[in-house]
């Protein structure tokens, strides 16, 4: 199904906004490429609802441009600027049916009921609810409603779609199934869209990229994998994925700790430093020489966190199947290990 428009690049540029003595936004620049999903991931208050508010033309930006398909849209009202929006509120009308929700959009751009009726139901049958169209929002779930609003978001077939935090309202596995139908609809009808979220999961797996922010600012910009393997600051390291924080010694690019040497990534300190390290990239092997210990072996479903004391005191704690963790015991004696293409070496104390 096509979205009906040619996808189009979003490019935000330097943009600040100040609220009084707050910096919500401080130089952000972030371009978009067609059909792309990209997500901005951060904290509260980094900045992410911001700057996609700036984008949809609901708040407007102390400093900087808004350019879509190679238009600068700066100063071009919220209502000109062609674009579906999903909140974390469904916002449906109660009084109108699911049919009459989705095409609320394209009764306001005086489309004929005949072709508003077709694209609307068109729009229900991509997100799977074609059998539900002449219910109330009250009789739907919380995750159909949710859908329903997507629906209602692409049926105006946007130039690029917008969606704030549109899952945190509903339970885990509601949420895990709509994610997924999300990205399925966004490949499926190509719109270029902006997806903000806290939730790092939630990111990783329906983004091509993911943005990390923090105070205002982009900290990286790369893919899922890329982002989670090669975090470029210390914030991203600390704040994607668990992380062991283990004392290092970086020298000629080479990092030492647990007595062993593994590539350190760019932007790693020289000399003293603490290594980022994720809990899967550590093994643990059984040695009854072992300079290390278990302390404690926590199951977690498919896999399991073995807690472990290295000879310096420091604790570690590794991420293994469970089938393979279940062999160990408190107290039992065990090597350790690092696999991993790199690891990012902070500075002792974080500036």
């Amino acid at each position: 199904m096509s979205g009906g428009t040619a996808p189009v690049t979003v490019e935000l540029d330097d943009l600040t906004r100040v609220y009084g003595n707050t910096r919500a936004l401080d130089g952000l620049t972030l371009h978009v490429r067609p059909g792309e999903l990209v997500a901005l991931l951060g904290p509260s208050g980094c900045g992410k609802t911001t700057a996609l508010r700036i984008l949809a033309g609901l708040d407007e930006a102390t400093s900087g441009t808004v350019s879509v398909g190679g238009a600068d849209i700066s100063r071009v009202p919220a209502n000109k600027r062609d674009m579906g929006m999903v909140f974390q509120a469904y916002s449906l009308f109660p009084h109108l049916t699911v049919l009459e929700n989705v095409a609320f959009g394209l009764k306001m751009r005086r489309m004929s009921k005949r072709e508003r009726t077709e694209r609307a139901a068109d729009m229900l049958d991509l997100v799977d609810l074609s059998a539900h169209s002449h219910k109330y929002a009250a009789e739907l779930s919380g995750g159909q409603q949710q859908r329903v609003a997507l629906a209602r978001a692409l049926a105006i077939r946007p130039r690029v779609l917008l969606l704030d935090e549109p899952l945190s309202a509903l339970d885990a596995k509601v949420r895990t199934q709509l994610r997924d139908e999300i990205r399925r609809v966004q490949l499926e009808v190509g719109t270029t869209t902006l997806f903000v979220t806290h939730d790092q999961e939630e990111a990783l797996a329906i983004a091509d990229r993911v943005g990390v922010m923090s105070l205002g600012r982009l900290e990286q910009l790369a893919a899922p994998a890329d982002l989670y393997a090669h975090p470029a600051t210390p914030f991203v390291a600390d704040f994607v994925g668990l992380n062991n924080r283990i004392p290092a010694r970086v020298t000629s690019g080479r990092a030492e700790l647990l007595g062993l040497s593994v590539p350190a990534l760019a932007g790693s300190v020289d000399g003293a430093g603490v290594a980022m390290v994720r809990p899967e990239s550590v093994t643990v092997t059984a040695d009854p020489g072992g300079t290390a210990s278990v302390v404690a072996v926590s199951f977690l479903g498919a896999v399991s966190r073995v807690n472990v004391a290295s000879a310096d005191g420091t604790t570690v704690n590794a991420q293994l199947a469970s089938a393979a963790a279940q062999s160990f015991a408190p107290g039992e004696r065990v090597r350790l290990g690092i696999e991993t293409g790199g690891v990012l070496v902070v500075p002792v104390t974080r500036p």
